[in-house]
């Protein structure tokens, strides 16, 4: 299965956002950023200039901008270019050989470029977890909350929020900050991360990781 060319279709809003079976609260001095996969080999499928990647490239910028101002690790996943068949194993058997030996397919798309001191895994499998030192860098900087971000919803989003949920991570799934093949998918993906974690839209996260920090210096 190759990547499929994505239609435009609109980020979901707060109204179309799942009920919450979690009443966590996020707070800066527990939580890290995960920017799943931004790709430009995983982000080329959007059309340019459209809905839903325009809101995509935006919200995760300042999701990440204010990661930074309040010094909150940020972690970007990425596919390593030119992967081994024996590296993709059954990954290959339905998504193909992977982004090929193309440096630019497999950077980060460059509104989003890492910067010193961020975070950069290699991210062999869907699960951002999976085969990578994640779960060890969340716990060596006291991080027990997980904001993930990225593409695409129902796959990589999707797992690593799960997998965030079975080992006592409280995961963030970011509704208008992730995107997917579809409109239906992508609120398939929602729906699901839900029963095991928080669904917020990026203006409600940004407000209250802000209330939480000036309530905090008050």
């Amino acid at each position: 299965m190759v990547l499929p060319t994505v239609e435009s279709y609109p980020m979901p809003d707060r109204s179309a956002l799942p009920r919450a079976h979690a009443s966590w609260r996020i707070e800066p001095a527990r939580a890290a950023l995960l920017v799943h996969d931004m790709q430009n080999h995983f982000v080329g499928v959007f059309p340019t200039g459209r809905s839903p990647v325009v809101e995509l490239i935006d919200n995760v910028a300042a999701l990440r901008e204010l990661a930074d101002t309040l010094g909150m690790p940020v972690v970007f996943s990425a596919e390593p270019a030119g992967q081994a068949p024996r590296q993709r194993g059954l990954v290959a058997d339905i998504w193909g050989p992977g982004i090929g030996d193309e440096p630019e397919a497999a950077a980060i798309i460059a509104p989003l470029t890492p910067r010193p001191g961020e975070h950069l895994l290699a991210n062999v499998r869907h699960n951002a977890f999976l085969r990578s030192h994640l779960s060890r860098l969340l716990r060596s900087k006291g991080r027990d909350q997980l904001i993930i971000c990225g593409v695409y919803a129902h796959l990589g989003v999707l797992l690593t929020a799960a997998d965030a949920f079975m080992n006592d991570i409280q995961p963030f799934v970011v509704a208008d900050a992730v995107a997917d093949f579809s409109a239906e998918e992508h609120s398939l993906a929602l729906r699901w991360a839900a029963r095991s974690g928080v669904v917020r839209t990026t203006d409600t996260l940004l407000r209250d990781l802000l209330l939480h920090k000036e309530r905090r210096n008050a």
